[in-house]
């Protein structure tokens, strides 16, 4: 079963070169960590704000290989945000799952349209939920805005997943980050799944942009709620242990996927 997960937060630019050294560093340290899977961050290909449909490329292209043969260099399914080609001058917001036996896509189903940013301009919907085995586990994945829609997490959940990621480049803003903290707690008390929601840490400097760039505050959320590590807003690489089997006690006094009826 899965135990030891990683997630890097990380400020990617717009460069999907420097962002693949990003991912080469990150995953040698979180192997030599023991970690089996290693989570980075939405936009993980470029940072919003700059064009994504310059960058975008097929899932089997060169940036998705070079992910690919990184992960199975260290041993590791890593899980990274890119971007595919759609229709319409679009790109897909893609989530790439790829090595220790894992290899999936997930395309972003909630568009971010909200505080002043309108990502169905550029981006196309996915529309279907992901559920992959890691190590023997059920994982769930989910990008950012997704954060917001709890049905989502317990579609998930009801399917069998005992852990939901969640890579994401949060908007910086009011309330912002306290949104976040409590979405990734309230997400895992809807979904009494463990929650790994890994966010872009807090740019050094301040942009002038509407686009999400990040805020940091990067977790790890067990299935009653509580958290069992989480970052601040700086870049670092954050490691912890979950316990699967911790899924069946929980569901057991806390059945709320049982119990529920809309």
């Amino acid at each position: 079963m899965l135990s030891r997960i990683a997630l890097a937060q990380v400020t990617s630019t717009a460069d999907p070169a420097r962002n693949l050294a990003l991912i080469d560093a990150h995953a040698t340290r979180a192997a030599a960590a023991g970690a089996r899977l290693l989570v980075f961050p939405e936009a993980m290909m470029r940072c919003f704000g700059a064009p994504l449909e310059p960058v975008a490329e097929p899932l089997d292209g060169p940036w998705a290989n070079a992910v690919r043969a990184i992960a199975e260099r260290d041993g590791l399914t890593i899980v990274a945000g890119m971007f595919t080609p759609a229709d319409s001058g679009r790109v897909h917001n893609t989530l790439l799952i790829t090595g220790g036996g894992a290899e999936a896509h997930y395309d972003k189903i909630h568009l971010y349209d909200a505080f002043g940013y309108a990502e169905s301009d550029t981006v196309a919907p996915g529309d279907k939920p992901l559920l992959l085995e890691i190590d023997g586990t059920a994982v769930g994945v989910a990008t950012c805005y997704d954060l917001r829609f709890p049905g989502l997490f317990q579609t998930l959940a009801a399917e069998g997943a005992s852990l939901i990621v969640v890579p994401a480049s949060w908007g910086d803003g009011p309330g912002k980050a306290e949104q976040w903290r409590l979405l990734t707690r309230a997400r895992a008390l809807d979904s009494t799944s463990y929650i790994a929601a890994c966010d872009q840490a807090l740019p050094a400097t301040a942009a002038e942009t509407t686009a999400p760039l990040g805020v940091g505050h990067s977790r790890v959320v067990g299935p009653d709620g509580q958290v069992l590590a989480a970052l601040d807003t700086d870049a670092d690489l954050l490691i912890t242990d979950i316990d699967p089997d911790r899924i069946t006690q929980v569901r057991r006094v806390l059945p709320v996927l049982a119990n529920r009826r809309y």
